[in-house]
């Protein structure tokens, strides 16, 4: 039996679709606080924030997005974070679309929003 044991993950970055790399690099900075950290061409992009990393792709089917995505809580990052209350605070009160309000769950609290393309992002303590 082959085990893999050779080898180490450094980093992983999960790939978000978007239809707009600009406005969605806009909205990653200038709401959640992240910073490019490459860019190709105008259609890929990393963003960077507390050494854990996003990449966005400019891609047609992030169309396909909707709300059914949201209405079933389909996250596709979670960000285990300090201060929960303070940033859900200051969040709801920006442009964000808050998709779950804060709440208490058995595992902790947490709250989600999603971004210009529909990308559930879920913030737990």
């Amino acid at each position: 039996m082959n085990k893999l044991k050779d080898f180490k993950i450094k980093k992983m970055s999960p790939l978000f679709l978007v239809a707009e790399i600009n406005r969605s690099i806009e909205f990653y900075i200038k709401e959640l606080g992240f910073e490019v950290d490459f860019r190709y061409e105008d259609f890929y992009a990393g963003i960077i924030k507390d050494g854990y990393s996003i990449h966005l792709k400019v891609s047609k089917s992030s169309i396909r997005k909707g709300e059914n995505k949201k209405d079933n809580e389909d996250i596709d990052i979670t960000f285990s974070v300090t201060n929960i209350e303070y940033l859900y605070e200051k969040l709801k009160n920006q442009s964000v679309e808050v998709v779950q309000s804060l709440r208490n769950m058995p595992y902790g609290k947490e709250f989600f929003v999603a971004d210009p393309d529909g990308n559930i992002i879920a913030f737990l303590e």
